[in-house]
């Protein structure tokens, strides 16, 4: 754990007690603060109550005993309305804060020479992560990976001179954190995304682009408008910036195209690895991430040898691309954290005869942006809520079945899959939807499609599953 020494003597408000919220109040607790914590769900507070921490109603306390009010990242800060906590907090003059602003004051004040990458963008962000934090540990540096995947940022290992920190940083955490400073900040894409939460686009991007502005070098994608824009006013401030791209080759940067990874320096480019081959990297949107990781620890001075042998068994992210079995030409592939048709469109580029699973609970903009993809797909199977809003945007363009469920797309779709004689067919869920209408996350129904996958495949000789 981190223990957050720069509270210690103060007095905190705390809303949110989830696994982020609960470890932040621990953390505080552990560094000499006094945490009053609330939450709205009565299990919650139970579980805080049996860590000993103080659970008292924030509706019927002082608020001008508090130096700062910690919100959980989930909690609205400013849309579509403020949380009441943070209307208190305001009427108190206290700050607002998360976790991530208490990670990064607890390191500059105790050892502000600890390595830190940060990332963030709409897509990409986690395998990103994931790969960093593994070519990190390939090479045989202490690492730390967690934030907005896996592990609760404070409950991560102290900081170290030597330790090198991965964090994944959503815009409900950055919005948090005023004053984040990484060693390397990322920013990998920006599309629409979680405006009920910021209000707009413009005030999304503004909120992504604070984690490269305030990082000692900036990574910065430039594979849509509004990243590119990021990357020229941060050059234009005189911030060290290197531009990635999956999708264009670039005079200056790191940029994957046609399965290789090259740099490039004023015009003059190398080429630096193969990225052809690693089933875990494929693709254009796998380009990007691979781009983002090598300039990373390219910074951090990492060998370029010991960077590329990373590359090759890095095991890719659960329910991100994920083949989960094979059967002959068959591919079987848990895309599960697709929730968004951008990020669906990722997987839909990276495979030529696709027998497509989507739907779920639908976004704002359906699938229509998907057409590109359309020739891709032989026949979609529909699941979910979205199942005849996604059938009426698909007529006449490919051929679809109502499926209604996830474990009879599978069914349905293996089948037809089978039948067709391409060199390689992959079986895919990519849903572009959120769960919630039939699975409690994303996780829950990637391991409903592998379970399914698993329970068509079991005995069948000749066949893998992952």
């Amino acid at each position: 754990m981190i223990a957050i020494t720069s509270f210690s003597g103060k007095h905190v408000a705390l809303f949110g007690l989830g696994a982020s919220g609960l470890s932040t109040a621990l953390a505080l607790v552990e560094g000499g603060c006094k945490v009053t914590c609330w939450d709205d769900a009565p299990a919650r507070l139970v579980e805080a109550k049996r860590k000993k921490l103080i659970v008292e109603d924030l509706n019927k306390v002082d608020w001008s005993e508090f130096d700062a009010l910690i919100l959980a990242p989930g909690v609205s800060l400013t849309h579509p309305l403020p949380h009441w906590t943070v209307d208190k907090a305001r009427d108190a003059g206290i700050e607002v804060i998360g976790d991530v602003e208490l990670f990064f004051r607890e390191r500059r004040k105790v050892c502000p020479e600890a390595p830190v990458v940060a990332i963030t963008g709409t897509n990409g962000k986690s395998t990103t992560t994931s790969l960093i934090a593994h070519l990190l540990k390939s090479a045989g540096l202490d690492t730390q990976m967690g934030g907005n995947i896996g592990v609760p940022l404070l409950e991560l290992e102290p900081f170290h001179a030597e330790r090198h920190f991965v964090i994944e940083c959503s815009s409900y955490q950055i919005d948090l954190a005023p004053s984040l400073d990484p060693t390397i900040g990322i920013h990998m894409n920006l599309s629409p995304d979680h405006l009920d939460r910021h209000g707009s686009l413009e005030n999304y991007a503004a909120i992504k682009e604070r984690l490269v502005a305030g990082a000692k070098v900036a990574i910065v994608g430039v594979d849509d408008s509004l990243s590119t824009q990021i990357a020229d006013r941060l050059e234009l401030a005189r911030k060290p910036v290197c531009r990635i791209s999956g999708a264009f080759e670039l005079p200056d940067g790191v940029y994957a195209h046609q399965g290789k990874l090259f740099e490039a320096y004023d015009g003059a480019q190398r080429k630096v690895g193969i990225l052809d081959g690693i089933d875990s990297l494929r693709g254009d949107h796998n380009g990007q991430n691979a781009a983002a990781a090598f300039a990373a620890l390219r910074v951090l001075k990492v060998d370029e040898a010991e960077i590329l042998k990373g590359m090759a068994d890095f095991p890719g992210l659960h329910h991100r691309m994920e083949v989960v079995g094979r059967s002959g030409r068959l591919l079987f592939v848990n895309d599960s954290k697709a929730t968004n048709a951008d990020a669906a469109a990722r997987a839909l580029s990276s495979f030529d005869r696709i027998y497509w699973i989507a739907g779920g609970l639908p976004k704002e903009g359906g699938i229509a942006s998907l057409d590109l993809y359309w020739p891709r797909v032989a026949r979609a199977y529909l699941i979910g809520e979205a199942a005849e809003e996604f059938g009426k945007t698909l007529k006449g363009h490919v051929d679809y079945t109502l499926s209604g469920t996830l474990e009879k797309a599978v069914v349905q779709a293996t089948s037809d899959a089978r039948a067709d004689a391409a060199d390689e067919v992959a079986v895919l869920l990519s849903p572009a939807c959120a769960s919630f209408d039939q699975y409690a996350n994303f996780e829950l129904r990637g391991s409903a499609f592998s379970e399914a996958v698993r329970n068509l495949l079991n005995g069948n000789e000749g066949q893998e599953v992952a």
